[in-house]
Formats: structure tokens, C-alpha cells, sequence
């Protein structure tokens, strides 16, 4: 399988009209960052975790014409804000999107996209197969999909783990059984905002606490801020076998 890094930025991305830090400033394409999300491609189906505001244009950029699935980790706008979009999908496939969320993320979306849901439906509106995710393994086509319950801040956020990759985004606390789902993992994505500690998201030291407690053979950071550091300022002062990501990076997995 391959997974293509759709965006490692936040809210507080890049361009930002008027700062002069320096990502801001920089004119290396691995410092412009996008709503964080991924993209997983199979032999026969695709799946994205997540769908920001940017959905739209990474579909396009990535010359996505197949989707099959959404995986949500919650349902903050900068997550699940393009979810509109997927009537395109719609049309082409003529079929809902299969959405997968727990509780929380599923109330925000009907609240969200509340037209979507109406009884007297206008015209193509987004159709979507709501799935609620309980924290048993998830079966979607061939793959079993492992949800890892996190936190963020006061909010559970959902990860995924599939076979030998782990995803955890949006968080700052992960519960002893959820480090015991996420053992063994080859391959670790873990959101790091930034080097100073912050009240909901893991800060630089505290990725590297979870990698070092799983100790993956590779971690990829991503959820990055501007407020972080350049791609290449970061990746100085990682260990090995630990690196920035960056939109547009591809991996293969297992």
C-alpha cells in the first residue's frame, strides 16, 4: 500500500498574510503545509483519514478519480471541513461516500453538513453512509483496521492503526491501552504542533517520548505549525530515524 501525505499543517499554516517567521518566509515547497490528512491507496480501493478544507484541492492535485472511504479522527473544521466535496465523488461513483467516525465526530458532521441529512434533501447534496466507530476492529474491503482511542485535550479523538502503520493526530494524551494497541507498529505518524508544550496537541518532546516508548523502526511528524520551524531546521534536530513530514511525501507499507 502507499500512503501520500495530503497535508501536515494546521489552521495556523502557511502563507500567513504579514508574519515574517521564518516558514512563513521560506520558499521551500516542504514548508507549505495543508490541513493534515492522508491518502492510503490498495490494489483496488482508496481511502482517506480525514477531509479538511483542503480536500478539494489535494484530490485534484493528487489526480484522485476513486475513493472509496473516509476515515475521521474527529470532527474539528480543519478535519472534516471539505467533506462537502464529496459529491463529486458521489457522482462518479454513483454511490454514498462510506464515512467512518465515533459518536462525537458523527454529531459534529450531521451538525456541519445538517443538509445533507434533511428529509426533503436539495438536490445533490453530499451523500454520505455514516458508519459509527466503537473501538472494535474495523473490517473495510480486505483490510482490518484497528481504531486507537485518544485524547485531545478534553475532546476523543480516534487513530488508526493498519497492519504495521499507526496514525495519531490531534492529540496530547494516549491512555496505557491504547500504547498497547499501537505496539509493535513499524511505521508511526504522530502529530508534533510545535517545541513549545501546548494545551491539546503533542509539542516536539512529547512525539518523541511516544516514539521512544514504541520505538517504530521509522516516526513521521505531522499537524505542524508555523509556529514549529522549516522542514529543514527540524529535520536537524531529530534522531534518526524520525522526520518531518511534508505534503506530497509518499511512503509504502504493508
Amino acid at each position: 500500500m502507499i500512503l501520500t501525505f495530503l497535508g501536515t499543517g494546521t489552521s495556523q499554516g502557511v502563507p500567513v498574510i504579514g508574519c515574517s517567521c521564518p516558514v512563513c518566509k521560506s520558499t521551500d515547497p516542504k514548508d507549505n503545509r495543508l490541513r493534515t490528512s492522508v491518502l492510503i491507496e490498495a490494489k483496488d480501493f482508496n481511502f482517506t483519514i480525514d477531509a479538511g478544507p483542503d480536500f478539494r484541492y489535494q484530490m485534484l492535485r493528487e489526480k484522485v478519480s476513486k475513493l472509496d472511504a473516509i476515515l475521521v479522527t474527529h470532527g474539528h473544521k480543519d478535519h472534516v471541513g471539505g467533506m462537502d466535496d464529496i459529491r463529486a465523488f458521489n457522482f462518479l461513483q454513483k454511490k454514498p461516500m462510506t464515512v467512518f467516525a465515533d459518536q462525537y465526530a458523527l454529531e459534529s458532521i450531521k451538525k456541519e453538513f445538517f443538509y445533507a441529512f434533511e428529509d426533503d434533501k436539495y438536490p445533490d447534496v453530499p451523500n454520505m453512509n455514516l458508519c459509527q466507530v466503537d473501538y472494535t476492529p474495523i473490517r473495510f474491503k480486505q483490510l482490518e483496521i484497528i481504531p486507537i482511542p485518544v485524547m485531545h485535550a478534553q475532546l476523543p479523538v480516534t487513530g488508526y492503526r493498519i497492519n504495521d502503520l499507526s496514525y495519531i493526530t490531534d492529540a496530547n494524551y494516549i491512555s496505557p491501552e491504547s500504547m498497547s494497541l499501537l505496539k509493535g507498529t513499524e511505521i508511526l505518524i504522530i502529530n508534533a504542533l510545535r517545541y513549545k508544550k501546548h494545551i491539546s496537541h503533542f509539542n516536539l518532546d512529547e512525539a518523541l517520548e511516544v516514539h521512544s516508548l514504541l520505538n517504530p523502526k521509522t516516526t513521521y511528524l505531522t499537524h505542524i505549525s508555523h509556529m514549529f520551524d522549516t522542514h529543514e531546521n527540524i529535520l536537524k534536530k531529530l534522531p534518526r530515524n524520525v522526520y518531518p513530514a511534508y505534503d506530497g511525501l509518499k511512503i509504502e507499507f504493508k
